[in-house]
Parts: structure tokens; sequence; C-alpha cells
């Protein structure tokens, strides 16, 4: 008969230990209760009965098997134990994402409000800014236009574009994501509204902005219910505040100029979607203009001066139609969980940084890259079936936690830029460390959410 107590896990082998029969033949289980359908019970000898040789080897073998069937039942038990902790996990992922739904009246509500004041705000721009009065359309950016906000319709970020036709763009930097803008001479003799701002041949972000949060502070003024928060150290939005019901949401307008020409160089070995999409959606995408925001950086008085190039737009619309097929997440389809990971992720990293505030510098543009790495990895919708919520999030996570351990994690467009730069190496090991224990737990720190909820 083969030995199966190789198998069998050491936590089995401790507990057959204390289960083994004992001289009188009685099979007892601590802890459990005695089952007659999974174990035979030997007979009970009597005072009149010999040890004959015949007797105890008979009673030897029936020992053997006595063992074996009690090992079996072990084994049987453990096994569903695992799955029970399985289900555990799953369920309790499925909770969190129900309680981070927003709810359909709210999303309506802060909407409206939000629309309402961007509507009034560009027909000021227009009728009555010299500088600002080419503002297009506004570009609706950020988690909540992307569907993938949570808790909370409190954030909003809205991008005020304004077209330039003419102009020099130049790398900052050697990473990409950084440049200075120079206005061109206009051919027709018009003079561009902006080139007030443009200073030794660059324009300046840091004096437009500057002039752009005084429009926004004279309109506001018409509009009480709003505030305007102060200038955040190293921001490029211009910050309001009111409350909604009972909540108070932000919204962030951040100027941005809309650049009609060929991606930059730097974005020649990123965004490779070919595998998930189709390169017909990424020469699509890549016929569409790219924005440049005002951004702090670099050295010196040059810091004034810098553009940060921002593909949001390329986000959304990839966020909104991310599946390998167009039938993904549709009535006609099978529904994924790519943005339920998303949604958990930015949850748990929330989560963490409440309880650590070593982790103030990661955020959830982090995590958003991290996903569309993830998908251009398994580029299949089977691969993110919503049935496999757990797995799929399980492996999210390892690729998180091994970008954090090497303390690189690529701009998806922009390869040269580490978005981790920034942060410190140890607090990347922590936070990786942090991850791993919670997937190794179960999720600690959201079945503690639950019962705070």
């Amino acid at each position: 008969m083969q030995n199966t107590q190789q198998d069998t896990p050491p936590e089995i082998q401790k507990s057959l230990k204390k289960t083994s029969p004992k001289a009188n033949g009685k099979a007892k289980l601590q802890g459990q209760n005695k089952d007659p359908t999974e174990l035979e019970q030997l007979p009970e000898k009597t005072a009149t009965q010999t040890k004959t040789p015949a007797a105890m080897k008979a009673k030897k073998c029936n020992d053997k098997v006595l063992q074996k069937r009690t090992e079996a039942l072990l084994v049987k038990t453990y096994n569903s134990s695992k799955d029970r902790t399985d289900d555990d996990v799953d369920c309790t992922l499925k909770k969190i994402l129900e309680n981070l739904k927003i709810r359909s009246k709210e999303r309506s509500d802060s909407s409206q409000v939000i629309n309402y004041f961007m509507k009034h705000l560009i027909e000021y721009l227009k009728d009555h800014s010299i500088r600002f009065k080419n503002v297009k359309e506004p570009l609706r950016t950020g988690s909540y236009y992307e569907n993938l906000k949570i808790s909370n319709p409190d954030e909003f970020d809205v991008m005020l574009p304004i077209p330039v036709e003419r102009v020099n763009i130049e790398p900052f930097d050697d990473n990409g994501a950084f440049y200075s803008v120079a206005l061109k001479r206009d051919p027709t003799g018009d003079e561009n509204p902006l080139k007030k701002f443009q200073q030794d041949n660059i324009l300046s972000s840091y004096e437009m902005l500057k002039e752009f949060r005084k429009e926004v502070k004279k309109f506001a003024k018409v509009f009480p219910e709003w505030e305007m928060t102060a200038k955040k150290p190293r921001c490029p939005a211009v910050t309001l505040t009111r409350k909604v019901e009972s909540v108070i949401i932000s919204l962030d307008v951040v100027l941005c100029l809309e650049v009609k020409s060929t991606w930059p160089t730097f974005t020649k070995d990123g965004f490779k979607i070919e595998g998930w999409l189709g390169t017909k959606a990424k020469r699509n995408y890549k016929w569409k203009p790219y924005y440049l925001v005002p951004k702090y950086e670099g050295r010196g008085d040059a810091e004034k001066d810098v553009w940060r190039v921002s593909f949001s737009h390329i986000e959304k619309d990839i966020m909104k139609n991310h599946g390998s097929e167009r039938t993904c997440c549709e009535k006609a389809g099978e529904s994924c969980c790519r943005k339920n990971c998303l949604k958990l992720l930015k949850h748990l990293l929330h989560l963490l940084k409440e309880q650590d505030s070593s982790f103030v510098k990661f955020c959830s543009y982090h995590v958003k890259t991290m996903l569309l790495h993830a998908c251009c990895s398994r580029t299949k919708d089977g691969e993110w079936r919503a049935s496999d919520l757990s797995h799929c999030f399980e492996v999210l996570l390892k690729d998180f936690e091994s970008h954090l351990r090497t303390g690189e994690l690529c701009n998806f467009f922009i390869p040269k830029q580490n978005l981790l730069s920034g942060v410190g190496k140890n607090q990347c090991i922590k936070l990786a460390d942090s991850i791993k224990e919670q997937c190794d737990k179960g999720f600690p720190v959201f079945r503690k959410d639950l019962c705070n909820t």
C-alpha cells in the first residue's frame, strides 16, 4: 500500500500524533465529533480475550487502516478549510466594492453642480478675459469621469484647454515628461493673446497660471457658495470647494495647452497597447492632440517655465473601452474585473496611507499606471473574468509589489520617466511588505474597514 504520509501537510502530520489509536483500540479525534460514515470503530477488548500473536497482528493491521482513514479525513478537513478562506477573501472583496459604489442620486447632484459652475466659467472667460478667451470646452478627466471614483463623488478634475497652433516644444530634461514652450510668430500678423506670458522667448507657465487664478477668483465672487482654497505648492490646479447635501466636494480646474502635432519622441517606446486594444486603436489615439499642463519642476528659476505632458484624455478613453473584445462589460458580452481591481487597489492604498503617514507620496496615479501595464501583459478579457476577481486582484498586487521592490514604475506613455523616482527606496520596500502581508492574511485592513462601516 502506498504511503501517503509523505504528501501530508505539516499541520496534519502534527495532528496525527494526537489522533493515533490508543492501545485499547478506540479511535479518537481531538476537537472533532466521530462520524460513523468516515471512521470504522474497532471492537473493544474484553477481559477474557487473550493476546495471541494472530490477534496482535490483526490489531496492528486494523490500526494502520484506521490511521489511513484518519489521515484522509484530516486532509479533507484541511482542504475544505482552505476553500473557506478563499471564499472569505472573495466575499470580503465583493463587500468592499459594494461599499465603494457611489449612489446615483449623489452622483447626479454633484455632477449638476459642477457642470453649472463650469458652463458659466467658460462663458465668463470667453466674454471678459483677453488672455483666455480662446479656451475650449473642458476636458473632464480623473477617476469620476472614468467611472473609477470610489465612496463619494467629492473630487472632480477638469482641464481647460487653450489651443496653440504654432509652438516650439523642447524637452526640459532627459526623461521626456517636462517641456519648455515657445510661441512662434503668427504669419497672419495677429498677436497671440498668450504672448504677454512669454519671457525670453519661453512661455512662462508660472505667469500664465498666476493670471488664470486671478480670473477664476474674480468670477467665483458671483458664486458665494464656492470657496477658493489656498494655492498648493507645485500644484497646477485652481481648487474650489463647496457643500452639496452633506458632502464637501472639490473642483480642480487646470489650465492647459492643446498641441495638435506629432506626439513627443519620448513616447515612441511607450503606450504599448497593440496586443491589448489593437494596432488600429493605437494609431487612432496617436492622431489625437496632447496637452501640456503647468508644472513646477527643475532647478532654480527654470522651474517656473516648465510644462508637463498629459495624456489624461487618452487614459480616460482607454478605461471606458478597456476590453480586447468590443463587447467586454457590455450587455451582449461578459464582464471583466479590470476596473474593480483598480478600485480595490486604490482603496487598499488609501487605507494603508491612513495607517502609515510615510506612504504619503504614493498616489492613485501609481495605481492606475500599474493597471495599464498589467492590461498590456495580460491582454485577453478571459484573463480578467469577473468570476476570478480575487485571483486577478492578488496577481495585480504581486505586480505592484514587484515594481515597488525594484523601485521602478515607468510612465505608461513615456517609459524613460520613473514614477517612483521621487519616492524613497525604503518607503517602496515598506509598502511592498505591507501589501504582501495584507494579501497573505486575507486583507485584514478590508475586514476592519467593513466593521467600521
